[in-house]
């Protein structure tokens, strides 16, 4: 027979592992998705963090915090997925100059793109360094993906969580030298990729809603002359997983044009939501059978003058992981489709 009092304690430390290590489960989210730059891929390692932690639990000292222990294996589990997959690009990170709107669209399936994450899923609180938009937003998610894994592991301990040297050689197990020598690269590795965007002076409150009123309106009546407008005159726009990407309001409307399965007013209806600290939309495309389908999810970058980069990401996977469905209910006639 088993033995009640084992039983009970083991439900004990389960139910005390649990009460001190839940609260950091969506801190540890946003660090894995940092340093793989894949939201399922942090979802994964998170789970094998806890899991691990908790076999170990009953071995735990206390000789650091149990948030410092539970990112020291929540980093080497990153490390060494990293090890086996290499790193996650947009298209304007691979290095190919941008293309005509008209080009043919050549899509890569095979390679492992970045992709966003929910707003929801790692907090929002602005407060928070952890959950900061600064500090989870697309372009230094795809930065990040420039530099080597352990470079990043500790820029992204020392800048982002603001660690202190002799913690992050703890949690790599090496020397406070060896990690402001790699911080020291890692920043200047870091300056020659980050996109000149970044700097780009926000819209106000006002103003973006405005903007994003305005953003839904061209869209869902596939007004492209309206769309053309909302852009900077230096906006980008990828797409993947099709390798090529685009620049400036001409090109980026040609290839809605030309590629674009809607071609009138209603064939699209867009649902807000938040990415990477960033407001985006769900794209539905109207299907022959009059139901509009998830077809894309874009993430928005805005400045003052307007959009300033379009990343539309075309992976259905995503629809679930934003908790958006896959078919929007018909709407009634005369009713405005976000009614």
């Amino acid at each position: 027979m088993s033995d009640p009092s084992a039983k009970q304690e083991c439900m004990t430390v389960s139910e005390d592992f649990l009460q001190v290590t839940d609260p950091l489960r969506r801190e540890l989210l946003a660090h894995c998705y940092r340093m793989t730059g894949s939201v399922h891929d942090a979802e994964d390692l998170v789970q094998e963090t806890y899991l691990r932690a908790w076999r170990a639990y009953d071995r735990f000292e206390g000789r650091s915090s149990v948030r410092t222990w539970l990112y020291q294996i929540a980093t080497n589990r990153c490390l060494t997925a990293l090890g086996q997959s290499g790193r996650r690009p947009l298209p304007t990170g691979l290095g190919a100059p941008s293309e005509r709107g008209d080009s043919p669209v050549v899509a890569d399936d095979e390679m492992p793109w970045l992709e966003p994450i929910p707003d929801s899923a790692v907090g929002a609180d602005p407060a928070s360094v952890v959950t900061s938009r600064e500090s989870i937003r697309l372009a230094l998610i795809a930065a990040l993906q420039h530099l080597p894994p352990r470079q990043r592991a500790v820029l992204i301990l020392r800048d982002v969580l603001q660690w202190r040297a002799a913690e992050v050689a703890e949690v790599l197990e090496t020397t406070t030298t060896a990690v402001n020598s790699s911080l020291q690269r890692a920043r200047a590795q870091l300056a020659t990729v980050t996109p000149a965007e970044d700097t780009v002076s926000e819209p106000t409150e006002t103003e973006q809603r405005e903007l994003l009123e305005r953003f839904v309106r061209a869209f869902e009546s596939y007004d492209v002359d309206a769309i053309a407008h909302l852009l900077t005159a230096d906006a980008v726009m990828e797409m993947p997983p099709f390798t090529g990407w685009y620049r400036g309001p001409d090109d980026i409307t040609l290839v809605i044009k030309t590629h674009c399965p809607a071609k009138t007013a209603g064939d699209m209806r867009l649902m807000p939501c938040s990415a990477n600290g960033q407001p985006g939309f769900a794209i539905y495309i109207r299907g022959d059978d009059g139901v509009h389908r998830a077809f894309n999810l874009q993430v928005l970058s805005l400045g003052r003058e307007g959009v300033t980069r379009l990343t539309t990401f075309f992976d259905p996977r995503l629809f679930e992981v934003f908790g958006l469905p896959a078919e929007l209910p018909a709407v009634e006639e005369g009713v405005p489709a976000g009614k």
